[in-house]
């Protein structure tokens, strides 16, 4: 038999074309009925293509600081660093034209794909002694119901690539003593995704501690060691990105301290559908992250919720957990499924937040895919041919268990009594079909054709099937009609050049009514409506403080309408089929453009304007909750009891918030006044914003754009003091006669981790130095002598394998 080093070059290749032929089965019939572009449903459309198009733009042209598209106005690199800016896939784009980004969507995903079943080989062949288990296993990994729900979000993907290297580059590091990759996988890992980076320590600090307990592993005191320093390494090489990213969620109300899982949600799931969810999720292929059709009130939407393994769903592993005792594979197998299915070790992923998330489902995936490949090998084995058949009998059964009782089920329907509790008919059935028929051919090929001399062929043929069949059916279900995806392309993902209003002289944002979610990123207009997650902590605090809800996204309804003025908004599209044309007052008529009736702010104030008057955030009080909260706006600052102090003598504080102007015909007279207060001029540009003012005297001067530690400001060329006004917008404070005001931003902690990133590789480089002095002082070893196994300890406990006929290799 060939050692593993020659098969790698070979495996490697098969792995990977062979994912790429399959992921283009999939995807270009896909590609083809989109008018040659990859689109989809629901985040897929609206945030990933929106924000691929817009970071393309904005590397293209240097604009990578602050990002005036993004909400109110967002750090670049803190706001994209968790999506794709990151990502090798991302990059490989640039020297295409950003019109070409919406075509290269779907090809990339092909290349993804491709990539993991790569990547995933590196790792599995470990487990193998032949090189078409491992690819198969492989296969497995990069068509796995996670990474086919994750289609959906599809920056995961660039995740799951990785994510083996991390693995192989540990196993590298301890059995064989390669230094210095492991801390390139940490850095590579931690850069690409910094969040999902988090849940990959949790899961390696698990890996290392089982690999250790099994014993056999040869992680001596001095290899663990080796192990925290590359780790140390890795993450200082990763600080330029890592640090900045960080920092930009830290105080994010989602994963704050007020939403650590606590009480008895540690333990217990608060929704009753959760559990049996989870388990379900393990057997049948996935549901659409919208539609969750088998328990839909289970409270986990767009959670990844999905551990399926086509063709053999979990008999593979079930056939592993009975043959080994003490095996560290096993044992990191039943921990992990533990740990899905109680509450506080699943959060353990995602630091403790209250939020349900199974988005590191990926990493068991993996070992999953391992413990089936070994137990394909090894069929023929007595004991695993026992093992086979219980595995088919649990796995069968209890499928069988959930697709009677989902579909089965008498409830009642008022006075109607029904059958079945799932939530669509259509897709439960052809759900659960493809389940049973998936056991049915694994169970003829495993236990008819097991020793045939074609039987892998025969099990990679009806997985190809499967897989393709399976897949396109579940995207195109998710998918618009195909004159559907023509308009969205025409009018949203390429409208941008049918739309023509000013938006720079003077800088002003749009308001888009009923319209899809980032019209705006795809239009490159500033705006005030958002679907975003990472924007900064400023914008989640002034929302909410009007008593408008920011969570995933910056939605304020029109009640809010002086809100409009306060952020400088001036023109308002409204689709034409839209039955609302005059959802608020004040907004003229403006034009219609690109199937959008667009309509001008007659109260439109433009960026910067001075206020007399402030009130501190404790006597505001609750007050500042209610519903006329944006017409105090209008009137006056909201500010701390210190920045008030340091003001005083330019602010009036004295007046009574009972008698501020609250109607409607007042709040217009507060809009004159701002306007008549209004800086001389105001431009944006790659680090910032410039403004020119002229008061009568010093003057309190208001910004609408959310405060960031990352900002500086000068007043006539002298730093100044940024005051944080309005729960999380910025003024500053400018003298009598002409000035010159100039924001600047640059990412807080991007400065220290760059530098961390420099001091990274530098002990790097010293550290691989001194391990080669030490290698070249080292005997080589004698000629002839056997060379290192690179087998993990898991295959080293396994038996030896029956004999191999030679005819029958040689045939195979």
């Amino acid at each position: 038999m060939r050692s593993l080093e020659k098969q790698t070059p070979i495996g490697g290749k098969q792995a990977f074309w062979t994912a790429l032929l399959l992921a283009c089965a999939v995807f270009v019939p896909l590609i083809v009925w989109g008018h040659g572009c990859f689109l989809y449903m629901g985040d897929y459309n609206v945030q990933q293509i929106a924000f691929y198009k817009l970071m393309h733009a904005s590397v293209r042209s240097g604009n990578v600081f602050w990002n005036w598209q993004t909400d109110l106005g967002a750090g670049f690199l803190p706001s994209y660093s968790f999506y794709n800016l990151c990502s090798p896939f991302f990059w490989i784009t640039l020297p295409f034209p950003t019109a070409w980004v919406p075509y290269l969507m779907g090809p990339l995903l092909i290349l993804k794909t491709a990539c993991a079943s790569f990547t995933a080989y590196l790792y599995l062949k470990r487990f193998v002694q032949r090189r078409e288990w491992a690819v198969f296993g492989a296969l497995l990994y990069a068509f796995s119901g996670y990474m086919l729900f994750n289609v959906f979000f599809n920056h995961f993907h660039d995740v799951c690539v990785f994510f083996p290297l991390l693995l192989v580059a540990l196993e590298e590091l301890v059995e064989n003593d390669r230094r210095g990759v492991f801390a390139l996988a940490v850095a590579a890992n931690a850069v690409v995704n910094y969040w999902f980076f988090i849940g990959e320590v949790v899961f390696i600090v698990l890996y290392v501690a089982v690999r250790v307990l099994s014993g056999g592993w040869g992680c001596t005191v001095r290899k663990f060691l080796r192990v925290v320093l590359e780790s140390v390494f890795g993450l200082l090489l990763a600080g330029a990105v890592f640090l900045p990213s960080v920092l930009a969620v830290m105080g994010n109300p989602r994963t704050g301290s007020s939403r650590l899982l606590t009480g008895q949600l540690m333990w217990i799931w608060g929704w009753n559908q959760r559990l049996p969810a989870i388990l379900q999720s393990w057997f049948f292929p996935p549901e659409q992250p919208s539609n969750p059709v088998f328990f839909p009130e289970m409270g986990a939407k767009w959670s990844s919720l999905s551990a399926w393994l086509p063709l053999f769903s979990a008999t593979g592993v079930v056939a592993y957990l009975q043959t080994h005792r003490r095996d560290f594979l096993k044992r990191m197998l039943v921990l992990s499924m533990i740990a899905s299915v109680v509450p506080i070790f699943n959060a353990a992923f995602v630091l403790f937040n209250d939020s349900y998330y199974a988005r590191w489902f990926y990493m068991p995936v993996l070992l999953m895919c391992a413990a089936t490949a070994v137990a394909l090998e090894r069929r023929e084995q007595p004991e695993y041919r026992e093992a086979w058949r219980s595995g088919f009998f649990w796995v069968g059964g209890i499928t069988l268990v959930f697709v009677l009782a989902v579909g089965f089920s008498p409830k009642r329907d008022g006075d109607e009594l029904t059958f079945g509790l799932y939530s669509d008919a259509a897709r439960f059935w052809f759900i659960s079909s493809t389940a049973l028929l998936c056991l049915v051919l694994a169970g003829i090929a495993v236990f008819r054709l097991s020793r045939h001399r074609h039987f892998h062929r025969a099990v990679f043929a009806a997985f190809s099937v499967i897989t393709v069949i399976y897949s396109v059916a579940y995207i195109g279900s998710g998918k618009h009609s195909r004159d559907y995806d023509r308009t969205y392309l025409d009018t949203v993902v390429f409208g941008a050049d049918k739309i023509a209003v000013e938006t720079d002289e003077p800088f002003a944002r749009s308001d888009l009514y009923e319209c899809s979610d980032n019209l705006g990123l795809h239009w490159g207009l500033p705006n005030i409506q958002a679907f975003h997650s990472v924007v900064p902590v400023s914008i989640m605090e002034f929302y909410p403080s009007l008593g408008i809800k920011r969570d995933v996204s910056s939605k304020p309804g029109t009640e809010y309408r002086a809100l409009r003025d306060l952020l400088s908004v001036r023109w308002l599209f409204i689709p034409e089929e839209e039955a609302e044309q005059e959802p608020m007052p004040d907004f003229t008529y403006f034009d219609t453009q690109n199937g959008y009736n667009i309509y001008e702010n007659d109260r439109f104030l433009p960026m910067g304007f001075a206020f007399d008057a402030a009130i501190s955030y404790g006597d505001a009080g609750d007050t500042l909750r209610s519903d006329r909260t944006q017409r105090y706006l209008l009137h006056a600052l909201v500010m701390t009891e210190d920045a008030i102090d340091r003001n005083e003598d330019i602010l009036d504080v004295e007046w009574e918030i009972e008698n501020a102007r609250t109607t409607a015909s007042a709040a217009k007279k507060s809009v004159e006044e701002r306007r008549r207060a209004g800086v001389d001029s105001f431009a944006v540009d790659r680090r910032g914003f410039t403004a020119q003012t002229s008061y009568d005297a010093p003057k309190l001067v208001f910004f609408s754009v959310p405060y960031d530690k990352g900002w500086t400001a000068e007043v006539n060329g002298e730093l100044t003091r940024i005051e944080r006004v309005d729960y999380g917008l910025m003024a500053v404070r400018v003298p009598a006669g002409a000035a010159t005001v100039r924001f600047s931003y640059f990412p807080a902690g991007l400065a220290e981790g760059a530098a961390a990133s420099a001091i990274g590789a530098i002990l790097l480089s010293v550290y691989l130095v001194i391990a080669a002095l030490r290698q070249g002082k080292r005997q080589p070893p004698p000629k002839g002598a056997p060379e290192s196994n690179r087998l993990s300890e898991s295959i080293r406990q396994m038996e030896a394998l029956p004999p191999i006929d030679p005819e029958r290799e040689e045939r195979q």
